[in-house]
């Protein structure tokens, strides 16, 4: 019998939801805000939150502390320098999860999660920067 056991499976093993988990809050926290199915979005609020209350404390222990959560350096930077400061003064609830119809293929309820407060300009930053930075290097070597 599963009594007391929280959270959901989602029919992988555990190192494969912890990686899921992993990649999924690096996007939220490169993009702000990130599409998915409903259950997802729910389990992953309180990962990410847990990371923004690190990024707010803002000491070596907890930038290793994320580093080690997330996988990603670049991301636990933007978590230590913008997202830390930008919620400092707020108690909790960064995240907000609204749901966003159901998905064409499977039918599976879709969600948006989302940063409260967030930078709209976020959402493709990394994407338009590394397009502009691959279009230096072509100048370069042309």
């Amino acid at each position: 019998m599963r009594h007391g056991k929280s959270g959901r499976k989602f029919s992988r093993t555990a190192s494969h939801r912890k990686a899921m988990f992993a990649n999924m809050a690096v996007a939220l926290i490169t993009h702000e805000q990130i599409v998915t199915t409903l259950p997802k979005a729910k389990d992953l609020r309180p990962i990410v939150e847990k990371l923004v209350t690190l990024g707010k404390r803002g000491d070596l222990h907890a930038r290793r502390q994320a580093i080690a959560e997330l996988r990603d350096v670049e991301a636990a930077k933007k978590l230590f320098e913008t997202l830390g400061p930008r919620y400092q003064e707020r108690q909790g609830g960064y995240l907000r999860v609204l749901k966003a119809g159901f998905r064409h293929g499977d039918n599976a309820p879709v969600a948006v999660i989302e940063f409260v407060e967030r930078d709209v300009d976020a959402k493709g930053a990394s994407d338009r920067a590394r397009t502009a930075a691959a279009e230096a290097a072509e100048g370069v070597a042309a």
